[in-house]
């Protein structure tokens, strides 16, 4: 991949942005992003969002393909409006009626979509197939959500909390909800900028034992404090931030009416929400079920910043867009490296 020379483009690049040569590094985990990372990718956000127009043009003539096996609204507007606003272009294909392998192999996919096109996008069922490609493929590859994490999403949560309260370190973050892939990438991202997280599922939905054991890791490192629970009270008590999920994620619809029982007691209403600190915000990554995990009353206060994070999404992504394929996320201090690259 030919990374951004700032000497040879006509584009200026803001002079606290720091050019990084680097090897193709991808997003398919929180983890691909050590805490000093996700720290400086939140700086160059905050650059993207308040001066847009002096990225106009740092990614032009780069090209992005998606391919997407499930719905999308956020997601895919927001990586194409950020990839559109920073001079590239997109290609998008729809894998709802098949998955992305069902014609050929992921392997000769891979090893095609690297002679056309600079970074891949992949939406699907199956986190394996976010890491094979990421494997196979010579260009950045970004996981825009699997049945494992979503760590687009729970970058641009912990940046809205960052525009919100400051200082990640002071803040308590909880979930209640669904041990799905969402309370997963949270947990990470939780862990990696020194809060406190506090989750609570129900009995028999809990979280991945690997992506905890990933969690306590980094926590050692950054001194968060991780608790998990099965009382969403205890969760919420003191929070300064209150997130729950769909009760029954894509895939799993068919469980709806079983879990709409097991999970009453988690959800989000005014009694819950009058646990946490007065100044709470509420947080949910949408589309939200109202009635079934959060109540009308809760999503539409002004303590509510649903909003926020969506209008988030754009700016992560195109930081993240930057980052992988641009001048880097101009990291302070320069070097930290990440924990991983999907060569």
């Amino acid at each position: 991949m030919a990374l951004l020379d700032p000497g040879k483009t006509k584009t200026k690049i803001p002079p606290n942005l720091l050019p990084e040569p680097i090897a193709p590094r991808d997003l398919v985990s929180i983890h691909d992003l050590s805490p000093a990372e996700i720290l400086s990718l939140f700086n160059l956000t905050s650059m993207l969002k308040q001066r847009p127009a002096e990225f106009r043009g740092i990614l032009a003539g780069k090209q992005m393909v998606m391919f997407f096996e499930k719905p999308s609204l956020r997601t895919r507007l927001t990586f194409e409006a950020g990839m559109d606003s920073l001079g590239g272009s997109t290609f998008f294909v729809d894998q709802t009626a098949s998955r992305l392998n069902a014609r050929e192999s992921l392997y000769d996919i891979a090893h095609n979509l690297e002679r056309w096109i600079d970074l891949i996008v992949l939406r699907t069922y199956s986190h394996a197939m976010v890491e094979e490609m990421a494997t196979y493929a010579g260009v950045p590859v970004i996981n825009a959500l699997s049945e494992l994490e979503h760590p687009c999403q729970a970058l641009a949560d912990f940046f809205t909390l960052q525009e919100h309260f400051g200082d990640l370190k002071k803040i308590h973050f909880a979930y209640v909800g669904d041990g799905n892939n969402m309370a997963h990438s949270l947990l990470l991202a939780g862990a990696s900028v020194g809060a406190k997280v506090s989750i609570a599922t129900p009995e028999g939905y809990p979280l991945n034992p690997v992506i905890v054991t990933m969690a306590k890791a980094i926590a050692e490192e950054t001194k968060a404090t991780l608790r998990i629970l099965n009382d969403a009270r205890k969760a919420v008590t003191g929070a300064d931030a209150v997130y729950t999920d769909a009760w029954a994620s894509m895939g799993h619809e068919q469980e709806s009416e079983e879990r709409a029982a097991i999970f009453a007691p988690f959800q989000v209403n005014a009694s819950l929400m009058q646990l946490a600190k007065p100044h709470a915000r509420f947080m949910h990554c949408l589309p939200a079920h109202r009635g079934c995990e959060v109540t009308d009353q809760v999503i539409d206060s002004v303590n509510s910043v649903v909003f926020d994070q969506a209008e988030n999404r754009l700016h992560i992504q195109k930081a993240i867009l930057v980052w992988l394929l641009g001048s880097g996320v101009g990291r302070y201090p320069a070097g930290v490296q990440g924990r991983s690259a999907h060569a």
